[in-house]
């Protein structure tokens, strides 16, 4: 169920789209002080006055701060709400956006007057704030307080922001798509399902799209996909998504890799109950490389793009992999299976592996919710970064940090290479020896299967879900890493 909030740019005055409108917001500068452009038309409306009620309120004009009052404007009664900008950047912006439309939930109708000073990076961030804290998933009936079903951008006349808006657009409908994904319950999506979602997805948004079932994926010898996917009744796939920039041939190709596990329950090693209950979202790094593939038309990416996600389920039963089995990965590589709730790195490594064997990118990028010691280490707001080349992490550090989705970088340490040996196969799927360094191992356990290609491993267990609203993060499934991946690959012409 996609963003059903609908964007409209008008010019014009505050007076003019009053009477259409259930809320209308006015931006805020820190200081506080009314947007200049604003000013005159909201400075008497309040009884006590603007700028009185700011400094009744101790308001700030911080990024999301609200303070608002129900005043006439023209013929009618509206609630007219001032917003907090900041300092206008845009991770300001994108965080006022969400606090006005969660606001504005339960109205038909929101005007905004945009920040006067913005740029246009600021202008998308504020869309995709305003969009993005719009999302709802239910099954069922409507939520009580559903998102505006419009909301009117007003801005100076003549002022023209459209491209900015339809970017940060264009943006939040590929995260609400993952959101999607990883939020639709197990008990409908199974590998086969997701598969299904990815060539609809694709059709829509011009990918060539390639799916292998179980039977391709063992004659092939994906064996980590298909060893993870025997428990389950409901059989693997790998999907294979492809883009082609317009503007002809291009001179870098990146492989983007996600892991697709419809639902992790442990395998033999079984879960606890309490830990189940989020696992409908360990697909979410495969959702955020489809999320992120459907954009890149639309953005003009001028990459060649793959997308990888191999999709499994993961259960218990007389067909499931058992700790101590030896399973042989694409291109021939063995790996002892020492825990089968370690399945992630499993289907990864055969996705990888297929890539450097087949696909010759220049750049590989794997997106994961791999590992709880990502989570402990860094909490829900950073995703931990594991690189090959520092050119390549830092490119990515600074798409996290423009996206509003920051990553944290840490060590690829070779002397915990260890951990990963076995005496039976070439690699061990769990670490051995009291490193205790789980999502340092496992970026470890990836990497071989990368071919010494430049490559980055980002560990998202931690804020691919949320347990509570949050600008413009919903509860659930957030959608991490579209936003960072769409502006790290916008900026690789650069």
């Amino acid at each position: 169920m996609p963003v059903s909030t609908e964007l409209h740019i008008v010019h014009g005055r505050i007076r003019d789209i009053a009477t259409t409108a259930e809320v209308v917001a006015v931006p805020v500068q820190a200081g506080p002080e009314i947007d200049p452009a604003y000013a005159d038309e909201v400075t008497g409306v309040f009884p006590l006055g603007a700028a009185d009620l700011l400094a009744h309120e101790e308001a700030k004009g911080g990024p999301g701060e609200l303070v608002g009052a129900p005043c006439r404007l023209g013929d009618g009664i509206t609630d007219l709400l001032l917003y907090g900008v900041g300092d206008g950047s845009p991770a300001a912006l994108r965080r006022a956006g969400a606090a006005v439309a969660r606001r504005g939930r339960g109205g038909a109708n929101l005007a905004v007057a945009v920040p006067s000073g913005a740029d246009d990076a600021a202008l998308a961030a504020f869309a995709e704030g305003l969009l993005l804290a719009s999302y709802d998933f239910r099954v069922g009936g409507p939520p009580k307080r559903p998102a505006a079903e419009k909301i009117t951008l007003l801005t100076e006349v003549e002022r023209a922001v459209g491209d900015a808006v339809e970017r940060g657009t264009v943006v939040a409908r590929a995260v609400a798509a993952a959101r999607d994904l990883a939020n639709t319950p197990s008990l409908e999506k199974t590998p086969r399902w997701l598969a299904e979602q990815a060539e609809r997805l694709a059709a829509e948004s011009g990918l060539a799209v390639r799916v292998r079932d179980e039977r391709e994926l063992r004659a092939a010898g994906f064996g980590g996909i298909v060893a993870v996917g025997a428990g389950s009744a409901r059989p693997p796939r790998l999907i294979e998504l492809t883009y082609e920039p317009e503007t002809g041939p291009a001179d870098r190709h990146v492989v983007l890799v996600g892991k697709g596990i419809t639902f992790d329950s442990g395998g033999l090693s079984l879960k606890k109950n309490e830990s189940m209950k989020t696992m409908k979202t360990d697909m979410a790094g495969g959702a955020a490389v489809i999320g992120a593939m459907t954009a890149l038309r639309a953005l003009r990416v001028p990459v060649r793009v793959t997308g990888l996600v191999a999709a499994a389920e993961n259960l218990p039963s007389g067909s499931a992999m058992r700790p101590g089995d030896v399973i042989r990965h694409y291109g021939g590589t063995t790996t002892e299976v020492l825990n089968t709730d370690a399945e992630g790195r499993l289907v990864l490594a055969d996705a990888l592996a297929y890539a450097d064997a087949e696909l010759d990118p220049d750049v590989l990028v794997d997106i994961a919710t791999l590992t709880g010691a990502a989570k402990v280490a860094l909490g829900q707001r950073h995703g931990a970064l594991y690189a090959t080349e520092d050119a390549l992490a830092a490119e990515l550090l600074g798409a996290g940090a423009d996206s509003g989705e920051p990553l944290w970088r840490m060590p690829l340490t070779d002397d915990y290479r260890a951990a990963i040996d076995s005496t039976v196969a070439d690699l061990a799927n769990m670490g051995r020896g009291g490193f205790r360094a789980g999502s340092i191992v496992a970026a470890l356990f990836l990497r071989e299967f990368t071919g010494r290609r430049a490559w980055a491993h980002l560990d998202v267990a931690g804020p691919a879900r949320a347990g509570s609203d949050d600008a413009e993060v919903t509860r659930g499934a957030t959608g991490y890493g579209v936003r960072l991946l769409l502006r790290w690959l916008s900026g690789r012409s650069t």
